[in-house]
């Protein structure tokens, strides 16, 4: 089992922009001291739900900071950025971290992002499987070109090449790799069958539960086969589940820590999103959001936490975990959970 802390910059009320980034900063240098196995990274724009506004960009200071944990995106989003030059990042990173760095891709939101960026609403609606598959040949293949409907361009030759390292980097889940692992975040059935049909793992939400995320797999699993892939491949494929975590001495006491920081970010932070076109966007209620990420998740003690962990893979499958970890919006009680979390609950888990 691989248990990594999830990281978005989250700013909370009364907080400066500086102030969520430390502490996005420091977790992730706790999250390797404490014996975590990852870092994943989340990017927003114009948004308080996180100020971070390129995962790769943060992914290339962390990795250079630490020298053990895995870092990933959580994630890039593809249609506001080119799939070369994000694909030209990860090769980089990869390269140069010993393939450490997972990327982690999405298709985001309809956000004022794609006016902002010029990519534009197409991008979001219908662009995504190209530019995701433009990505997957850039990371696969020593030259290429493209004849699209979003991306036409004659053929050149990719460098660097992820497949020039000079040792034997590892993927994310231990194996040797040509290139970075890429994952996709999928929140529907489509996006699932697009994931399973090239053959890459799942990032599921955290607002998912086991019964949805369990169905999500066996989805990807049927998928998977019928689009010829190997029987090994799919058993391995790393699928990772977010979540969130609060360590405590007592579940209430976990809960009354999320319960009195959450519900203020995620009411200033998804209240901020603004959508491309205008289209009605129904927003979660705070409270009972992080109430239900506390009964969903491993909120409590750290035998309650090991226990949630362990029974989320048993039903899903998974073995992969990003965990939010910065839901106290405190920088020394988000440094508290993180070590309590890789001196108290990895060593159970084994």
């Amino acid at each position: 089992m691989r248990v990594g802390a999830f990281i978005l910059a989250a700013q909370f009320p009364g907080q400066g922009q500086g102030e969520a980034l430390h502490r996005a900063v420091r977790s992730a240098e706790v999250a390797e001291e404490a014996g975590l196995d990852d870092v994943w990274l989340a990017e927003h724009h114009f948004v308080p739900y996180g100020v971070c506004p390129n995962a790769a960009t943060l992914a290339a200071l962390l990795l250079g900071r630490t020298r053990r944990i895995g870092v990933g995106t959580a994630v890039s989003v593809l249609p506001t950025q080119h799939p070369v030059a994000l694909g030209e990042q990860a090769a980089l990173l990869h390269l140069t971290s010993d393939g450490r760095f997972t990327l982690g891709v999405g298709r985001g939101g309809p956000w004022v992002d794609l006016e902002v960026f010029g990519s534009g609403l197409a991008a979001y609606d219908h662009g995504f499987p190209e530019s995701l598959d433009l990505l997957l040949r850039w990371l696969r293949e020593p030259r290429v070109g493209a004849q699209g409907e979003r991306y036409a361009f004659r053929e050149v030759a990719v460098v660097p090449r992820p497949d020039q390292a000079l040792g034997d980097p590892y993927d994310a889940c231990g194996g040797p790799s040509p290139g970075p692992q890429v994952i996709v975040a999928c929140t529907s059935p489509s996006s699932v069958r697009m994931a399973a049909e090239r053959g890459l793992p799942m990032l599921l939400g955290m607002h998912c539960g086991d019964e949805e995320k369990a169905e999500m797999v066996a989805l990807w699993r049927t998928v998977a086969r019928e689009a010829g892939r190997d029987g090994d491949e799919i058993a391995a494929a790393g699928h990772v589940s977010a979540g969130v975590v609060q360590l405590a001495d007592t579940r209430a006491a976990a809960t009354e820590t999320l319960t009195k920081a959450m519900p203020g970010w995620l009411r200033q932070g998804l209240g901020a999103h603004v959508t491309v076109d205008g289209r009605f966007r129904a927003m979660r209620d705070p409270v009972a959001y992080t109430e239900l990420l506390c009964g969903l998740h491993p909120v409590g003690p750290p035998r309650l936490c090991v226990d949630r962990l362990a029974a989320t893979s048993e039903r899903t499958g998974i073995t992969r975990f990003a965990l939010l970890v910065e839901g106290s919006g405190d920088l020394a009680a988000t440094e508290e959970n993180v070590r309590r979390l890789g001196t108290e609950v990895l060593p159970q888990l084994g």
